[in-house]
């Protein structure tokens, strides 16, 4: 019996910043689908703490900002792109706050600027700790009030269509009710966030597994860069295991990182032996740092102190952080919080212009998922919520010139049928995954590591039969990430490889 197919305009895969946006700034005559992989409300968006990078201080600059940009990168951005994306900043907040974002402001009524790592200068607009859950309520609130989007929660994209041209024309998607059925589009847009589910620690939802950028190399795209996979210096530890992430913001606002002395309180202070901007060096160079302290005095992690701020002034700057922390029995006003590094952000990912274009006609790629050129080797810290704005708005743009062209209706693959796995046989599989990477393509890395867990990917991948595609996928991504890390000879950014010295950019 032939599976059911619908059509829209414009098929959106992920229901994230970029994803939202792009659905709210495409034109209201066109026929708008936005799947979520979970509910709407899951996704690394809304999880979001810091805040948006945007020059609003007459003090600051454009220029600044763009050399903080290309300094964090270690010089492997692509100006360009990152000129283009850094001076739609002030165009981006305006948009989000004519939406209605409630984002912080002074007592004076103007936006308040805060600032993280890596930045010269205050310039991160933010709503309190807890940026990302009041831009995406907002958006997601927007979107549920038009008539010509639709939004469909708990349904997973399995494979991309192309049509006899090679043009995308749909994905097959797996339904809430396990169903699967082809939906078909003009345009096809991946907004499916980042990978971090890869590691075992992460600050990413569940669902951010890699899908999209899998799905799109097998579809014909370019992926670029996936070796430089970004490490937040600081998520909270509680028992041996990341529960939240502490926000960047806190070093912004002063908190120092130290070592713990023989009663667990904050002792010596580490940051300035590893680097002259000690708490707001680029987040790479504090990751490792916090891990080379780590493994050469055996501790389970470091302490971030800012109690040297009162709880008046942290409970209206960083409720969001209070609240994560004492609800494991942690008070920030009095006490240090135990910090280390976990799998964070994919500085890499589908090879895409700014406006989401990519080297596959009808498929565009926009947020985490795409690569343009921002991040380079390394993210800036709140250059990502600015990319997505940036990136859906523009697509919106480009696509809106466009004729829509209707697809034919097309069979799936069908895909032969392995040996059926069980739940925990493949639950197992994901954590030997996990472990592979964590172990062998962490934080440092080495030739023999990255040949080690390629041989194992290889055996995996001719081994495991009948797996879930998310499973799948993440096979695949991880294949292509211990690839490129191979052919990176050179220590750059958040690629550190033991057995390869630092080196220029030029000759990386």
């Amino acid at each position: 019996m032939p599976q059911s197919q619908t059509c829209s305009d414009v098929l959106i895969i992920g229901s994230g910043l970029a994803g939202l946006t792009l659905a709210l700034s495409l034109p209201n005559t066109l026929r708008i689908t936005v799947l979520s992989k979970s509910s709407a409300d899951e996704c690394a968006s809304a999880w979001a703490q810091g805040g948006v990078a945007a020059v609003l201080d007459p003090a600051d600059s454009l220029e600044a900002h763009v050399q903080d940009t290309l300094i964090a990168g270690a010089g492997l951005c692509d100006e360009g792109a990152v000129r283009r994306i850094l001076e739609q900043g002030p165009q981006a907040i305006a948009w989000l706050q004519a939406l209605g974002v409630p984002f912080s402001t002074d007592a004076d009524g103007r936006l308040h600027l805060t600032r993280e790592g890596g930045h010269s200068a205050r310039r991160i607009v933010h709503a309190a700790d807890r940026t990302g859950q009041a831009v995406h309520q907002t958006l997601l609130q927007a979107c549920r009030h038009l008539k010509h989007i639709t939004l469909l929660q708990h349904c997973t994209a399995m494979e991309l269509l192309l049509d006899v041209q090679q043009r995308c024309v749909g994905a097959n998607v797996r339904n809430a009710d396990g169903q699967q059925q082809p939906m078909l589009a003009s345009h096809t847009v991946l907004a499916t966030g980042g990978m971090g589910q890869i590691y075992p620690s992460t600050t990413n939802p569940a669902t951010a597994t890699g899908d999209g950028i899998a799905m799109a190399w097998r579809a014909g795209c370019v992926v670029r860069d996936l070796e430089f996979m970004q490490f937040h210096p600081t998520a909270l530890q509680v028992g041996g295991r990341s529960v939240g992430l502490v926000s960047e913001a806190l070093r912004g606002e002063g908190a120092l990182l130290c070592l713990p002395d023989r009663q667990g309180q904050p002792g010596e202070r580490f940051m300035l032996r590893h680097d002259p901007r000690a708490e707001l060096a680029p987040r790479d160079i504090v990751a490792r740092a916090i891990d080379r302290e780590m493994r050469a005095h055996q501790l389970p992690h470091v302490l971030l102190d800012i109690t040297h701020r009162s709880r008046d002034w942290l409970e209206q700057h960083f409720p969001g952080v209070m609240a994560l922390c004492a609800a494991y029995g942690i008070d920030i006003a009095t006490q240090p919080i135990p910090v280390a590094p976990c799998a964070h952000y994919a500085c890499g990912g589908v090879q895409a212009h700014v406006d989401g274009r990519t080297a596959v006609a009808g498929l565009w790629a926009i947020g985490e998922v795409a690569r343009t050129g921002l991040h380079g080797a390394n993210r800036l810290a709140s250059n990502s919520l600015l990319e997505c704005v940036v990136m859906g708005r523009s697509a919106a743009l480009r696509m809106a010139e466009q004729p829509l062209h209707k697809p034919a209706a097309i069979p799936g693959r069908q895909r032969k049928p392995g040996k059926s796995l069980s739940a925990e046989s493949q639950q197992e599989m994901r954590q030997s995954l996990q472990q592979l990477m964590l172990h062998n393509v962490g934080i440092v890395r080495s030739n023999h590591s990255l040949i080690a867990a390629a041989k194992q990917l290889v055996l995996w991948r001719a081994q495991w039969r009948g797996v879930d595609p998310a499973l799948r996928n993440q096979l695949a991504l991880c294949s292509l990430m211990v690839d490129a890390a191979l052919q990176r000879h050179a220590s750059v950014g958040a690629h550190c490889n033991l057995d390869w010295p630092a080196l220029e950019a030029a000759a990386a």
